[in-house]
Order: structure tokens, then C-alpha cells, then sequence
């Protein structure tokens, strides 16, 4: 295992409440050092009192990082057992919640089985009143990881990691919390703006069957719901930019329960230029993204950043070179990272997660790159026979708009990704469209094209041209991928990349003819956005901005954002 560190890797902190979204005053963070032990077996075991534990585990680190303190990859024929302790409080219902847990989770409440959980990257919640004791209280998970070896929404995760494939994170690895609510309470809260009328209403899911709420909205003013929606007046509110990146409080009330939010006015759509090509708006405007691949990888932590911090600094990192959009690639992020997006003003690109069995390098490489795009109705061509699996990555795209429908800052969602587990694109985007309509959608990332809305094209090794002829949207939406391995800052001597520099001027030299002589002259020609691979190192693919331990900036900053403005002011119009 690796241990190449972070600045925030002697204290990691995840102590910030969970979703900026829907706060509350309750809040008791159960992350921090459980007991752990690994076990051969599966999910049928069951944890009794007083059993040995092999250590110390800090959760919500996944056992194969470091800042675990178990170093270790859980195998598929393995149950990795947490527990931990909690002392009752005061309160009529109490939640428990967790982030995420790769793969399929058991949970304990002193003995008694209170909920089950298949999905590696959405969140969960169960009631567990009823099965506490005053004082002190067992929790114990118990999790099971098939990474690669099931046909499962894994997204880069492989037990043979190398090149584009990374170590597989299992367990729990966002925050674990506790919440003393009343019996009455808030679930879910969507809202939906509308730039034309500057309302924004607000639908609020309460746990039982009552439709009553109200809002005190960003400037005082309250509504009362008795159908379980309102629609807020935000005359004279700022639109939400990248530039600038204008949020509004309001607060839900359900009896006792009292919850915070914000919300944001702001339009994602394809329009037109003045020279009639397609091209993507924000607010009714022409507006070109430059963007960055960001595959949210941590030396220290893999999947879980080290502290809020370092989720800021990516974030950060990317602004000062001039990006204004971030793909964030094959996994879901836990809330407090799109909120980050929200307030510091980031478009988001987000990709739902690949599944399917073994990749077929002919189906997802050959094929596609001498034009030839099979039909992804043929499911053995694309590792996907699996129906269950099928189903289930329908029910998780629903996971996954349900939990970031309402940030402000997702522009647009990717299904699928170079034809990695790749099934009928056209009947998922219309699930997807029915799921949300007020988004872009990239139906097939790369070389599958199906011809959905977007036509949105990888280009590695050769220059990039426009398409003739084409009538859509068109994407670059990955390019680029030049390498430079920094010694001490790298995490093995292996070194994957599209191009091999080993002096930072080269390196700076080789982007801005990238950006001045494929780029300038595509967006003129019609290109909408770009999305340059990537932001960080990832393990042996040394393709960052920045090193993998985000310790070495590789390239220019000021010189890279002036490509960028440049980028985004050219040809506007």
C-alpha cells in the first residue's frame, strides 16, 4: 500500500455536518476510530457480544487507505465487521445516516438487524428508536465488496489496479451521523427554479402523511404549504454564475423540525450562437465551459478526501487556472464537495457510475475509433447481460437524482462513459429526462455514440477537428492528458499518460499550443466545451495538474487561466 501523504493526512478532519443542504442543530458525527476485523464468509454472519476485533479502523476511511490505519484490500470472499459505541440521547425518532458504503451492507443496533444496503456510492438512513437502551449502545456494519469480480456499479475501482484503474475502495467511506429528531420530520427536500418567472418552488417529503410545512424564504417572507409544495418570489435575486455564484438561505418547518437550505436561480440549455451553430447557455446566454477531468482520488485517502479542506482546495486549484466546470468522473462525491461547487461558483459535470462485467477492449476501443458504433441494445457486446445489474443501475441513477437534483451547480449528467457497461443510452436518457428535465445530457461520453443530444467526443494522441456536418452540441470532453511524473510526489515508478514530459517548461509549452491550436480554432469552428484530463495524479497515471498528493502545482497558473479566458471570451457570440 502506498503512503504518499497530504497536508492535511496528520489531521484529517470530517467533522463539518454532512449536507449543506438540509441542516439541522442535531447532529452527533459518529466518524472516528471503530473497531474492525476481517473475516472469510459473507453477509449471512451475524455479530455476536463480546467478540475479538482485530484493531482500530478511522472511519469514514476505506480499509485499503492509509488514513484507515488498515492498509489492507477487502477480497470478495471477505466481510469487513465495524463497530462502535453511542450513548442514547433525547429525541423521539432517531436517524441514522450513512454517506456511502461500498458494496452491500448489514446494520446492527445491539444484535437486531435495522436495515440493509446494496450500492457502493448512495447514501442511507434508518430509524433506530426502538431498538435503543438508555446509556450505552452497540452499532455494528458488516459489509461484503465484490468490486470488478461482479458485474456492479464500480466505476474505476480494480482488484489488478494499473494505468486508468485504481485501487478498489470498500466499506464505509463518507460520514456516519446520528440525528435526535421529533416524530414529525423533514425526508427530502427538492426545489426547481425558474429564471423566466424568478420563482423557485419548493417541494418538501415529510415521513409521514401530513402535506403541511412552511418556508421562511432568503428575504423573511413565509409561505404556508398545505399540498406539499410552495413557490417562493425571488424578484430582484442575482443569477447564479460561475462568476458569480449567487446563494440563497431559507429555512423548512415541520412542527419542531426545523431545516436549512439554500437555493440558487440559474438555467442549464442548448441555444445558439449568432452564427447559428449549437451551442450550451446559462441564463439564456451563450456560454463556453472549460473544464477539468476530476476523478476525486486521494493519495492518502483514495476515494475519501482527507479533510474539507483539501476538497476545497481542488476546487480552488482549478479556478486560479481559469476552469470553470468540473466533470467529476465515474463517482458521486459526498454533499459537502457540491456545495463547495455551489458557493465558490464550479459547473459540474456529472458522470453516474459504470458497472457491467469485463470490459472488451474491441467493443470500447477498436470499434469506436474507426467509426463504427454498435448498437448498445446488443448487451454481450458491451458486458452487460447482466439484468440485474441492469436494473439496478436504474434504480441507483434515481439514488443519485434524488440526492443532487437540486444542487445548483450539476449542468449536465453523463450515463455512460467510453462504452464501459454501456446498455440501451436512449431509453436510459429518457428515464433520466422524466427523472429531470432541467439538465444537459451526455448520453455516451467518448466513442458510443448512440445519437443522443450531445455529440460528445475523447481525443488523446492526435489532434482534435469539428465534425462536418454535425447538427448537435459538440463536446471535447476529454483531451489532453500530458504527464509529467514529479519525483517524491509520485505514487510508484510506473507512469501512464498520452504524452511524456519531464520538464515543467515543456510541459506548460505543450499546452498552450494545445489550447492556442486545437482548441481556439475549434470553438470557432463550434465546439460548446472542453474537458481537459485532468486535475490531479492518480496513482501511476501522472496526467495532473497537480501531484497526487496535491503537494507540486505543474503547471502555470496564470498562464493557463489567460488560455482560458481567452477561451470563454472568443467568439461569444
Amino acid at each position: 500500500m502506498n503512503n504518499l501523504k497530504t497536508v492535511w493526512s496528520d489531521y484529517p478532519d470530517l467533522s463539518q455536518y454532512p449536507r449543506p443542504q438540509m441542516v439541522r442543530d442535531s447532529y452527533i458525527s459518529l466518524n472516528g476510530e471503530w473497531d474492525y476485523k476481517i473475516i472469510k464468509g459473507d453477509l449471512s454472519y451475524k455479530p455476536e457480544e463480546g467478540e475479538v476485533y482485530d484493531g482500530k479502523i478511522n472511519v469514514p476511511f476505506a480499509p485499503e487507505s492509509f488514513l484507515s490505519g488498515v492498509n489492507r484490500t477487502l477480497l470478495p470472499d471477505e466481510v469487513l465487521v465495524y463497530r462502535t459505541f453511542f450513548t442514547k440521547e433525547e429525541g423521539d425518532v432517531a436517524l441514522l445516516h450513512f454517506g456511502a458504503v461500498d458494496y452491500k451492507c448489514r446494520v446492527y443496533v445491539n444484535g437486531y438487524l435495522v436495515a440493509e444496503h446494496t450500492g457502493g456510492y448512495t447514501p442511507f438512513e434508518c430509524e433506530i428508536q426502538s431498538y435503543l437502551r438508555e446509556g450505552k449502545n452497540e452499532l455494528t456494519v458488516c459489509v461484503t465488496d465484490p468490486s470488478d469480480t461482479a458485474p456492479i456499479s464500480r466505476g474505476k475501482q480494480a482488484t489488478n489496479h494499473g494505468g486508468i484503474w485504481y485501487t478498489p475502495t470498500s466499506g464505509i467511506w463518507q460520514s456516519v451521523w446520528l440525528e435526535y429528531l421529533p416524530k414529525e420530520y423533514v425526508k427530502r427536500i427538492k426545489y426547481t427554479s425558474d429564471i423566466d418567472s424568478m420563482t423557485v418552488k419548493i417541494t418538501v417529503e415529510i415521513n409521514t402523511d401530513i402535506k403541511n410545512f412552511q418556508v421562511t424564504a432568503h428575504d423573511g417572507k413565509t409561505y404556508e404549504s398545505k399540498d406539499g409544495s410552495v413557490t417562493v418570489d425571488c424578484g430582484g435575486c442575482g443569477l447564479w454564475t460561475p462568476e458569480t455564484p449567487s446563494l440563497y438561505p431559507f429555512e423548512i418547518s415541520v412542527g419542531k423540525d426545523k431545516v436549512g437550505s439554500y437555493y440558487a436561480l440559474r438555467r442549464f440549455s442548448v441555444g445558439r450562437r449568432k452564427d447559428g451553430k449549437p451551442c450550451f447557455s446559462l441564463n439564456g446566454k451563450p456560454y463556453f465551459m472549460t473544464g477539468l477531468l476530476d476523478q476525486g482520488y486521494w493519495s492518502d485517502g483514495l476515494y475519501t478526501a482527507p479533510s474539507d479542506e483539501a476538497l476545497v482546495y481542488d476546487i480552488e486549484l482549478a479556478k486560479r487556472c481559469g476552469f470553470n466546470t468540473l466533470r467529476k468522473h465515474i463517482k458521486v462525491e459526498p454533499l459537502r464537495w457540491y456545495y463547495h461547487c455551489d458557493r465558490l461558483g464550479m459547473i459540474v459535470w456529472q458522470d453516474f457510475v459504470n458497472g457491467g462485467g469485463k470490459y472488451n477492449p474491441f467493443a470500447i476501443l477498436l470499434m469506436p475509433n474507426i467509426g463504427i458504433h454498435v448498437k448498445d441494445s446488443r448487451y454481450g457486446f458491451y458486458s452487460r447481460k447482466d439484468k440485474e445489474g441492469r436494473d439496478l443501475y436504474y434504480k441507483e441513477m434515481k439514488e443519485i437524482v434524488d440526492l443532487l437534483g437540486s444542487s445548483p451547480c450539476i449542468a449536465l449528467w453523463t450515463p455512460f462513459n467510453e462504452g464501459w457497461g454501456q446498455f440501451d443510452s436512449l431509453k436510459v436518457c429518457n428515464y433520466l429526462r422524466s427523472l429531470d428535465d432541467t439538465r444537459l445530457i451526455d448520453h455516451a461520453s467518448g466513442w458510443s455514440d448512440q445519437g443522443g443530444e450531445i455529440r460528445s467526443i475523447h481525443k488523446y494522441f492526435v489532434p482534435f477537428k469539428m465534425p462536418k456536418r454535425e447538427k448537435r452540441p459538440v463536446v471535447l470532453s476529454e483531451f489532453g492528458g500530458y504527464s509529467m511524473k514529479v519525483d517524491d510526489h509520485a505514487f510508484s515508478g510506473k507512469i501512464f499518460g498520452y504524452a511524456i514530459y519531464k520538464e515543467t517548461d515543456k510541459l506548460n509549452a505543450a499546452v498552450k499550443d494545445l489550447w492556442e491550436n486545437e482548441l481556439l480554432p475549434a470553438k470557432k469552428a463550434g465546439l460548446c466545451a472542453s474537458v481537459y484530463t485532468q486535475l490531479s495524479d492518480v496513482q501511476s497515471e501522472v496526467n495532473g495538474l497537480v501531484t497526487y498528493d496535491r503537494r507540486v502545482v505543474k503547471v502555470d497558473e496564470k498562464a493557463l487561466k489567460e488560455l482560458n479566458v481567452k477561451l470563454i471570451k472568443e467568439f461569444s457570440e
